[in-house]
């Protein structure tokens, strides 16, 4: 699917101007990465840390989504499309199906450098992006867009926002018999990142079942996430939800 085909979310489709960016903010950028990356390179996913190096982010410069989108599109067919902001359901579904990742141009402020309460572009690509050029994990963020994007029933899709929650934004995995981070969420907050890596939040292995029961909470750090064992986990998780969907099980 092109862009041009991409009806719902036509409207918020926007260009990255990144001749405006200034040095404060790519300051910012280099300061957010300064805080995360070293903890990464120890607890991350071997596949968030390929992904960095894969798509050139860079440690002191915001990134040129184009580049990234050139250096992603021939691995996987994803691309960072740069959008206005906050995506409706289905526009965002829209675009996940099209393997198109709306990303935010915004940077937030040397004052909000922990927490904003709408993603950047330092969560939409410095958390997200990276993950996009494992191919498993490409397959299943495309798969949960087109089903997404044919549900109608609100209680539906909070189940599914759960399996999202619970792996896009808030996924672990074993490797190596440690426990590391992938999800967007963690990779992109130190605090909640080191909330799992001290300790304070109970893991769990990955269940369908226990996932699609277990509300989100954005008010605070977690105290239940759940790990994978590999991403085909995800994938299958995605097959077998899908299919409780279409018998009016889930």
């Amino acid at each position: 699917m092109q862009t041009e085909m991409l009806s719902a979310a036509a409207p918020y489709l926007i260009e990255q101007d990144y001749a405006a960016y200034t040095d404060e903010q790519h300051s910012v950028w280099a300061e957010l990465v300064g805080r995360v990356l070293p903890e990464l390179e120890r607890h991350a996913a071997q596949e968030y840390l390929d992904g960095f190096e894969i798509i050139g982010l860079k440690r002191d410069r915001l990134p040129k989504l184009a580049a990234v989108s050139d250096r992603l599109e021939p691995r996987t067919g994803w691309n960072s499309t740069p959008v206005s902001g906050f995506l409706p359901a289905p526009a965002f579904f829209e675009m996940l199906a099209a393997r198109r990742f709306p990303t935010t141009t915004w940077l937030r402020s040397q004052e909000s450098l922990e927490y904003t309460p709408e993603p950047d572009i330092f969560h939409d690509v410095f958390g997200h992006v990276p993950m996009h050029a494992h191919r498993v994990f490409a397959g299943f963020l495309e798969h949960y867009g087109r089903v997404c994007a044919a549900i109608d029933d609100s209680g539906v899709l909070e189940k599914l926002g759960r399996l999202f929650w619970y792996t896009v934004e808030f996924g672990l995995i074993r490797q190596r018999n440690q426990i590391k981070v992938y999800g967007s969420g963690l990779i992109s907050s130190h605090g909640e990142c080191m909330n799992v890596v001290d300790g304070h939040c109970a893991v769990r292995d990955f269940s369908l079942d226990e996932v699609l029961e277990t509300p989100v909470k954005v008010d605070e750090l977690h105290k239940l996430l759940f790990a994978v064992s590999s991403f085909d986990q995800v994938y299958e998780a995605m097959h077998e939800t899908e299919q409780r969907v279409e018998h009016g099980s889930l």
